[in-house]
């Protein structure tokens, strides 16, 4: 059978896709599994086009990879309100965002991924990646969206309380983009929503 995904997912998004999988499963999935779970969240694509990505990043299966965390809500910095207040249906399209940080294990040492995700489509908007886990990674993120996407003012922008988003810079970054911040409780941004779910076009 032809693949259909082929020309609609570019390489760096198909990537993007991948390790977002590979880290939210801990490195437990070889290509197989990641080419299914890309099908179920319709990033149509073939088989050895994943399994040729995969090969050529250096991504495989890890069975045996220590958990790191990536939200630090045990601090001192302001946390905004719920604003979307479980509202994870917008009309349309850059109304609501979201925010995360993942991770990556690679046999340098692990990578951390920050997405912006666009609620309506869930299409990944904004990213950056750096070996460290700072609000300069999720700036950038925001700055990619933002560039990218030109949304209208008061834009949501909903993230968990982790230290990076509630930061006086990341903050400062939302209000010079005219939107505004969103957190809901203690490391768990997504609640229903997942970096995995997103697609990027």
């Amino acid at each position: 059978m032809p693949d259909k995904g082929v020309g609609r997912v570019s390489d760096m998004a198909l990537l993007t896709h991948i390790k977002a999988i590979h880290a939210e499963t801990r490195g437990a999935y070889g290509w197989p599994r990641i080419w299914r779970e890309l099908r179920q969240r319709t990033v149509r694509v073939g088989k050895e086009r994943v399994r040729r990505m995969m090969r050529d990043n250096a991504i495989r299966a890890r069975s045996k990879r220590k958990y790191k965390a990536t939200t630090d809500s045990n601090h001192g910095l302001p946390v905004s309100d719920n604003v979307l207040n479980r509202d994870f249906q917008p009309e349309r399209p850059d109304l609501v965002w979201t925010g995360d940080i993942t991770y990556i294990a690679t046999r340098e040492g692990w990578l951390y991924l920050a997405v912006v995700i666009d609620l309506f489509s869930r299409q990944v908007v904004g990213w950056a990646m750096g070996k460290r886990m700072t609000r300069h990674l999720v700036i950038d993120a925001l700055t990619m969206a933002w560039f990218r996407r030109r949304p209208a003012e008061g834009l949501i922008f909903h993230s968990d309380q982790g230290s990076q988003y509630a930061s006086g810079d990341f903050q400062a970054t939302l209000r010079g983009y005219a939107m505004r911040g969103s957190m809901s409780r203690k490391g768990n941004c997504w609640e229903p929503v997942r970096v995995s779910e997103a697609t990027t076009r």
